[in-house]
């Protein structure tokens, strides 16, 4: 089994490229998406509430949005929250890729897989870039924030130019170029491979 990281920064359109890879029946796992789910868990609510207080929690349970205005505004806050979620997401990683081990590839979705280190886990790196105006207004749009809070968000993001020199494969999602065939082709290689 070929094990594959997909990055790329916010709005860039990471979410469509693993659609796509899903409709191909590649198993897919969405390392943010599991992220959020861990703010459900009480051990993590009770660490975070004692490192920055009950403001962080609307009717008993964190406030995403609450939260990110701390974690975005102060690095060392954004590395706390980091240490406590990642290693119980990296764990939940490592039982889901035991469940598909028998499939020819499989597919992580990480917004900050090389901020993290965790790219040294997968074979292969495709990392999705957008023209940075066209991620900030996809960003604000689906997030309902402005502009200034997006800018704040992506800072703590490497460059994308960065992520393109280490990346094997890159999907431009541009508007301009159809994602479609870049994921199909990218498809047909990893299949390819042994």
């Amino acid at each position: 089994m070929i094990k594959v990281g997909l990055t790329g920064n916010m709005g860039t359109g990471k979410s469509i490229v693993c659609r796509i890879f899903e409709t191909l029946g590649v198993p897919v796992f969405h390392a943010d998406e599991e992220a959020k789910k861990f703010l459900m868990n009480e051990d993590v609510r009770q660490t975070l509430v004692r490192k920055f207080g009950y403001e962080i929690l609307a009717d008993g349970i964190i406030d995403r949005q609450k939260l990110g205005i701390i974690v975005f505004e102060e690095a060392e806050a954004l590395k706390f929250l980091n240490s406590v979620i990642h290693p119980l997401v990296k764990r939940g990683l490592m039982h889901w890729i035991m469940l598909h081990k028998y499939h020819h590839y499989i597919v992580q979705e990480a917004a900050i897989l090389f901020e993290s280190g965790f790219n040294k886990e997968f074979e292969k790196i495709i990392t999705v870039v957008s023209p940075p105006e066209l991620a900030i207004k996809r960003v604000m749009e689906r997030d309902q924030i402005t502009c200034t809070e997006v800018k704040k968000r992506m800072k703590h993001q490497w460059d994308q130019d960065k992520k393109r020199e280490l990346s094997d494969f890159i999907v431009f999602n541009d508007e301009k170029q159809m994602v479609l065939p870049q994921v199909l082709k990218i498809h047909n290689e990893l299949m390819g491979m042994n």
